[in-house]
This record gives structure tokens, sequence and C-alpha cells, in this order.
């Protein structure tokens, strides 16, 4: 996982809106959130998710064949941002694409990748939760603006003999609900306006938060419970369930529909907020490194967002957390030393654009000269 270091409590947002650390933390739960500083998208923020769980699992860039990476904050409409993260990582043979799903999209990708890993098309996939989401925030808006944060977290599937890995997958949506949770991307019909608090904004999150709580309280019970059923696995064999991370108050009523004890459900949005698709594999992740699941534990994973979608898989863990694995050294060099390589050769691509924009002839184009044969000696295109 990866999380910004620049931290955003509740107090700080009071200076600039009308709220108070006890009103965040009485209606979310929420106490700080993490924010993205200008340099660390969430393609950067992702790559480096995805080089921790490299070095945990000890496998190479070059064995990975397939990233997706689930995330509604990328740089760019295309190249993806698993593009990115693939040419950082130096996984030169993965295919890689994004998802886009809002906060169920992790568990979407990892559905895509257990079931591609199944098919036996290929044997070991990344997918990571990346999100900046502080740079589609409204911050005018409080109903919002409290409520998320930035960060990344990435797993590794690799086929195994044993029966475990992700035994059971859930995916639903119901796009009615499609104008109650968004953010307008420049082919939006329903930009009216740059100005008003209310009023959709290019590039920025609008939320009905009232029904997307009761969405979200509704779901969350009938998927966990069918994506168990699907897996053959009972609920009072699980060991934990890693929901979304999105509001304190959903969390608590999920655990009173399911007749859990709350400490069952892993929790860390005081500490980062909502961070969308990133929510679940940081969650995961930290649950792992405080030793809370063990080799051959059940968990569920619950995911819900805007779509509307809704996502629940069931898991049986058979790799040991961090502190378990031993790094084999030599591989651990040859990654580092992959990485630095890429970095020099994207420095490399960087120099010679800049001396091509310093070249005057690079601005002339064939239809400039009145002789062709005057373009190809500038350029000796024979």
């Amino acid at each position: 996982m990866c999380v910004p270091e620049r931290v955003l409590t509740n107090d700080d947002l009071a200076a600039i809106l009308e709220t108070s650390d006890e009103w965040i933390k009485a209606r979310t739960g929420i106490k700080e959130r993490r924010i993205a500083d200008e340099g660390e998208t969430a393609a950067v923020l992702g790559v480096r998710a995805a080089r921790r769980a490299l070095e945990i699992t000890d496998i190479l860039p070059h064995q990975v064949d397939l990233i997706v990476v689930a995330t509604s904050t990328p740089e760019n409409i295309f190249p993806s941002t698993a593009s990115m993260i693939q040419h950082w990582l130096g996984a030169s043979k993965a295919g890689a694409f994004d998802l886009s799903a809002a906060c169920s999209g992790f568990v979407y990708g990892l559905d895509m990748a257990a079931q591609a890993i199944k098919s036996g098309s290929i044997d070991t996939a990344i997918v990571i939760g990346t999100e900046t989401m502080s740079r589609v925030m409204n911050w005018q808006d409080r109903s919002t603006c409290i409520l998320f944060g930035d960060g990344a977290g990435a797993v590794v599937l690799q086929a195994g003999e044993r029966k475990a890995g992700v035994l059971s997958t859930v995916l639903r949506s119901d796009g009615s609900g499609f104008d109650l949770l968004g953010i307008p991307a420049l082919g939006s019909p329903e930009i009216r306006s740059k100005d008003g608090l209310h009023e959709r904004r290019l590039h920025k999150m609008y939320m009905s938060g009232g029904e997307v709580f009761k969405f979200a309280t509704r779901v969350i019970k009938s998927s966990v419970l069918e994506s168990l059923h699907k897996s053959h696995v009972k609920l009072s064999d699980v060991k934990l369930i890693v929901p979304h991370q999105a509001n304190k108050r959903i969390i608590q009523a999920a655990a009173r529909s399911l007749n859990m004890d709350e400490d069952r459900f892993v929790t860390n949005l005081e500490r980062y907020g909502n961070t969308s698709a990133a929510s679940i594999p940081i969650a995961l992740v930290e649950a792992l490194e405080e030793g809370r699941v063990n080799d051959g534990d059940y968990i569920v994973l619950i995911g819900f967002g805007g779509g509307l979608t809704w996502a629940s898989s069931v898991i049986r863990w058979v790799i040991p957390h961090p502190e378990g694995r031993v790094v084999n050294r030599y591989r651990e060099q040859r990654r580092r030393a992959g990485y630095a390589l890429v970095s020099l050769r994207t420095r490399w691509k960087r120099w010679l654009k800049a001396l091509q924009r310093l070249n005057p002839f690079a601005r002339f184009r064939p239809e400039d000269f009145d002789d062709p044969d005057e373009f190809d000696d500038y350029y000796d295109v024979s």
C-alpha cells in the first residue's frame, strides 16, 4: 500500500468550512485523511503500492502477465493508468487496463484477474486500487469533501494448486442510480454551470449522501451472503470482513444486519477517510500487517459505490502476512535495478524531447518547403 505523507485533519477542515472535528467524527468516524502532493498522481501512488506487493511476494516484474487498475481519478482518459504503471514496473510481458466501477472497482478487478488465471490464459496478475480523490473534490461542499482521501493498495494473484484464493465473487449494478454519485466528464450533458454549490461541475464529485447511505446498507448483507453461498462457506467461518471504508455508520449497520461483532470488520477510515477504489486493498494490507489474517483464513471483501455498483468476494488466504516472508536478496536487487533502468530510460527520452524542441529545424514540416528534397536533406530521411 501507499498513502501520501500529507495529513489533513478535521481541525484543518474546520478552518475553511463551517464544521468541526466533533461533527465529522460523529457522522462519519473520520478523524483525518491523506492528501496527495502535486507530483503524486494515481499512477505514482499505484506503482509504489505495486512495487511493495511484488517485494512482499518476491515476484519479478517480467513474471507479471496482467495489471488491472481500479480508479476513478486517472491522469488521462488514455493512456490508461495501468499502462503507465506497467512501464514504470518494467513488466514487459504484461497486459494492462483500467477498470471503472468507482468504490467497487477493486473487487471487480480482483474478479477479472482471478477469472483470467482460472481460465489458464495467465499465471500472475497485479490488481491495484489507486485514487487521488482530493483532486475531484469541491472544497466548498461540506457534504463530500470531509469524506475523501488519497492512497493506493495492491495485491498479487498467482496460480496455485491449493483450493484457495478467490473462491467466489458477486458483481452487481443498478444503473437507475447513476445520478446519485458521480464525477461529470467532458461528454456529460448535465453540466449546466460552473457556479453555485449544488450545481454539478466538470471533474468535481457530487453525491446524494442520504440515498447512497440507504443503498449501501441495503446491498451489503445480501451481497455478502450470496457470495458465501456460492463458495459454500458459512458466515461463522469467516475470520474478517473487509468493507469499503465509506462511513462508520454504514459499517456498523452492516455488522448489525449480519449479526456479527463489529471487531470482525476491518476499519481504518478514521485515519484515511474514504479512498474509493483504494480503500479495500489498503484495509486488507493493514489487516495483514497487524497479523489479523493467517494461512487458511476465510475473508470477505465488499465494495459499493457509484454506478450504482456493488461487489463482494470470498477469499481463502494462503500467503503469510508480510513479516513471515523471506525475500530473496538477489531477486530484490534485480527488481531495484530494473526500476532504476526504467527511470533512466524515461529521463533519457525527456532529454531527447527537450533537445528536439531546441532544434529549430524540428519545427519544420515537409509542406513548409517548396522543394520536398530540401526537407529530406535536413532530416536525412533516406
